[in-house]
């Protein structure tokens, strides 16, 4: 038998950042997502996010690769959200995507910074924030992937 463990962050952004995501149908996005997760045998730990990305801590089942998983996950989802009401302005979720991998011991800490997404856009940006993220994991971020 074989035994995976692997905790993955993932970030997505709406196109360009656009705040197109509503806050007050959000648990609509997130109950989808929930759902996709649960098909593909996978697990969620916890999702939330503000009007232009969503963060979701999952652990992925180990017959299905990230790219294809994200990229389904995204059109799937942007399908469900173009004919959602309260969605009326979401177009498509940004090209690129954040899949960061975390151990167990951080996992607690990063299901409370999940949760507490609002509170933490009071005081930072999302573009500082997911800029953050990606140099905490030593990548270098292409400017120019930011505008897709």
């Amino acid at each position: 038998m074989s035994y995976t463990s692997i905790l993955y962050h993932l970030i997505i952004r709406t196109k360009s950042s656009r705040k197109t995501l509503s806050l007050t149908h959000s648990e609509d996005l997130y109950r989808y997502i929930w759902g996709y997760i649960k098909n593909k045998h996978c697990k969620l730990y916890r999702i939330n996010g503000i009007e232009d990305h969503i963060h979701i801590l999952f652990s992925l089942h180990p017959a299905i690769s990230l790219s294809d998983f994200v990229r389904d996950l995204k059109a799937e989802s942007s399908k469900m959200l173009k004919r959602t009401k309260g969605f009326e302005n979401f177009s498509s979720w940004s090209e690129g995507y954040a899949a960061l991998t975390i151990s167990h011991k951080e996992k607690d800490v990063l299901i409370r910074y999940i949760k507490d997404q609002r509170d933490h856009h009071k005081n930072i940006t999302f573009e500082e924030e997911y800029r953050s993220f990606i140099q905490a994991m030593g990548l270098q971020i292409d400017s120019r992937d930011w505008e897709k």
